[in-house]
């Protein structure tokens, strides 16, 4: 079976080592020591997990090598010594396949990936680029790939990823309305956590449209209506656009 190597022990790892150990005939799992409360805690966690002395030690234990490292980070992956036949996955924001390439050699099956937090229950589909095995075989026990050849159309979905504080933001700033005309602040939170929350169900249906979503809850001349073409005329999706643009140039600038 598989030794997958863990370097860097934050919130995605963990997400990760949650849904490794859950499945039916889990592997082993090496972390590294770095994040030492987190890491001791999904060792006690988990009979197949345990931590490694240092990141080297990880390596050596390793046949996939899985980088979760900040990205100010992954130049610490140059002062490791990787062997021809490991494989690596790295989940490090921006990190461009040339630069992974360099730092893990002689390693040469390679890939990156963008794991979301529902990796944990095995729920979430993961970007990979290239389409390799390694992380096919990874993410296929986490709830499947999403496998994309070019860069820059890969770094898209990063940046897409960084939607999430901006979409909670929204979220808050209606709870913050509702709970200054006079409604409780926990209760207007709830409310609106609600409301978002039951769209759960619809979101994850195969084929999801948006558009038709948004026009199933949109009844011409209602009020959802009227919200969303004062945003829209407002200039709030070119805003959105906008950033997106300026998230994917930052990640994966044009003829770099």
């Amino acid at each position: 079976m598989t030794t997958y190597g863990v370097l860097g022990v934050g919130s995605i790892a963990e997400a990760i080592v949650t849904g490794l150990c859950s499945v039916d005939a889990p592997p082993e799992v090496v972390l590294s020591p770095r994040n030492a409360e987190r890491s001791a805690r999904l060792a006690a966690r988990f009979a197949t997990v345990r931590v490694a002395d240092d990141n080297q030690a990880v390596v050596d234990a390793a046949d996939v090598v899985v980088v979760c490292l900040l990205p100010q980070q992954a130049d610490v992956l140059a002062g490791l010594a990787f062997r021809p036949e490991h494989r690596v996955v790295s989940a490090v924001a921006g990190l461009s396949m040339a630069r992974l390439g360099e730092l893990v050699a002689p390693a040469t099956e390679v890939a990156r990936s963008v794991p979301l937090p529902a990796v944990a229950t095995r729920s979430s589909t993961t970007p990979i680029h290239p389409p390799r095995s390694v992380a096919e075989d990874l993410y296929s026990l986490l709830g499947g790939t999403l496998p994309v050849e070019d860069e820059r159309a890969y770094e898209s979905l990063s940046a897409a990823s960084a939607t999430v504080a901006a979409h909670l933001d929204y979220l808050g700033t209606i709870a913050a309305w509702v709970g200054g005309h006079g409604i409780e602040d926990a209760q207007a939170r709830k409310y609106v956590a609600d409301l978002f929350a039951d769209l759960a169900p619809e979101l994850r249906t195969p084929g999801v449209d948006f558009a038709d979503l948004a026009a199933a809850h949109s009844t011409p001349g209602g009020l959802n209506a009227q919200l969303a073409a004062h945003l829209r005329d407002a200039g709030l999706l070119d805003a959105l656009r906008s950033g997106l643009d300026d998230l994917l140039d930052r990640i994966a600038p044009r003829g770099a």
